[in-house]
């Protein structure tokens, strides 16, 4: 199998732009798939028979021991857990096909050495469920909304040992919903509210864990306003005024110990950080057009943003101590001509002294032109072209996961079509086929990779027809073939 570099292009645009491109991203490479074996099926978990579309969803680290949900189309659905060998995979609970929507499983929180989640039945609607890996461990925690009209629970998120979540009340005739912060330890007597924060609280979508403390954002007219709770009443406060009016976050990420924000302020696009205390809670810069977090490295932050008149995406530093931006590099765009075709960052995550992220190209249509896989080091010299292509399905994101051990997993197929699981650590001569788990036009498309004890665990699409649950090592060395100069 070839993989053609795109490097004479990369190198051009990056000339352009005060780059140097490495020498290996102006030859081509042999790919050469990691042997049989390395990844591997853990156990058939949806039958072969089961209604196409059936998933495997909700993989989940507790404490060593994955688990992890499947769904049919049926609207049955089955917990399972796993030590990652065949016998070690064992179904937990299975709950029965219900006249329900597809999934009914969601929000898998590992809690110490249980697991908290969501699901749907028709006797309670959605509510609160946990379990300690065992059938009759496997329970409803509470029907916060009594009946089968369920609960609508948001951000469910492990803090000091206990689970902590937001519940919106249903509006009546005579009553708006309401936000309220609950905390659970599992049992029924356990589950209390702890704050009532009234009608239109406006609680954002994106929220930090800071240390022992959940930081969340209510965005309302006199104010956006960062808060923090330890899931206890007396932990619950107001950290620091954001704004004085109804602002937006479009981001969160981590940047060692420190945490970042992006928040919408009318034309501007304001980045944050927070260590979770109002003295540690500034802002760092502004771009007056749209810009979105990539990640950080060390003690700089980085964004992406769209130059509208040229079509390319540009990639800015900021320092976490302040002191201004300062332009990285911009990417080339080989579709720039076209109207439609801006570029924009789908995924990214940090391995080591990297960013690694899938830049896509838009089209008219719903899917992307083009998706590629990039690497930087912070530095233009350092910023290069590793992969297309990525999935360019509207319905399917290629994923870019870290294990923790200098290795990248991520879903991409030479050919533009369909995906498999690839592998790189950051240079064309180490990037190569991790496994071909479904030959020929169909692909695998793996998603959910999790790192579970030493291995990494993902769902694909293989010779049953169905999502499988598969796994790799954490560590593992599959070489690719030499490169050959051109």
């Amino acid at each position: 199998m070839r993989v053609r570099n795109w490097g004479a292009l990369v190198g051009l645009a990056l000339a352009g732009c005060g780059g140097v491109p490495e020498q290996e991203d102006a030859r081509r490479v042999e790919a050469q798939a990691c042997p049989p074996g390395v990844a591997s099926r853990v156990r058939v978990v949806i039958p072969p028979s089961a209604p196409p579309g059936s998933e495997v969803t909700n993989l989940t680290d507790v404490q060593g021991t994955l688990y992890f949900a499947t769904q049919l189309r049926d609207s049955s659905a089955v917990l399972w857990r796993s030590d990652g060998t065949e016998a070690g995979t064992v179904q937990v609970r299975a709950f029965a096909a219900e006249p329900l929507g597809f999934p009914r499983l969601s929000d898998m929180v590992a809690v110490g050495n249980r697991v908290f989640f969501l699901l749907n039945t028709v006797a309670t609607g959605t509510e609160l469920w946990v379990s300690d890996g065992t059938a009759a461990g496997t329970r409803l925690v509470e029907d916060l909304t009594p009946g089968a009209a369920g609960s609508a629970l948001l951000h469910l998120t492990e803090v000091n040992g206990r689970l902590v979540f937001f519940r919106l009340t249903t509006a009546t005739a005579t009553e708006p919903s309401r936000t309220e912060l609950w905390r659970s330890d599992g049992t029924e007597a356990g589950t209390l509210r702890v704050r009532d924060f009234g009608a239109d609280s406006g609680l954002d979508f994106n929220t930090l864990k800071v240390g022992g403390a959940l930081l969340f954002f209510l965005a309302q007219d006199t104010g956006t306003t960062l808060w923090r709770t330890d899931g206890m009443l007396a932990g619950t406060t107001a950290v620091k005024r954001l704004d004085a009016g109804r602002t937006f976050i479009l981001d969160v990420g981590r940047a060692g110990d420190q945490w970042l924000f992006l928040l919408l302020d009318g034309p501007n696009y304001e980045v944050w950080r927070t260590n979770g205390a109002e003295a540690g809670t500034a802002r760092l810069d502004a771009f007056g057009q749209y810009t979105r977090l990539l990640g950080a490295l060390g003690s700089n932050v980085y964004v992406w943003s769209e130059q509208a008149t040229t079509r390319r995406l540009r990639i800015d530093r900021l320092s976490l101590a302040g002191g201004g931006k300062a332009l990285v590099t911009t990417l080339p765009n080989p579709y720039a001509d076209q109207e439609f075709a801006t570029p924009y960052v789908q995924m990214s995550a940090v391995s080591g002294n990297a960013l690694y992220f899938s830049m896509a190209i838009n089209s008219p249509g719903p899917s992307p032109l083009d998706v590629s896989l990039w690497v930087t080091n912070g530095t233009a010299a350092g910023t290069r072209d590793l992969f297309r292509q990525l999935s360019r399905s509207d319905e399917y994101l290629s994923p870019i996961f870290a294990t923790g051990t200098g290795v990248v997993l991520f879903a991409g197929s030479p050919e533009g079509g369909a995906t498999e699981p690839w592998f790189t650590r950051g240079t064309v001569a180490t990037t190569g086929q991790l496994a071909d788990i479904q030959p020929g036009p169909g692909g695998s498309s793996p998603v959910g990779f999790t790192r579970s004890g030493s291995r990494v665990y993902f769902s694909a699409l293989d010779d049953t027809l169905r999502p499988q649950l598969w796994s790799v090592p954490a560590s593992f060395s599959c070489p690719p073939g030499p490169a050959a100069a051109r």
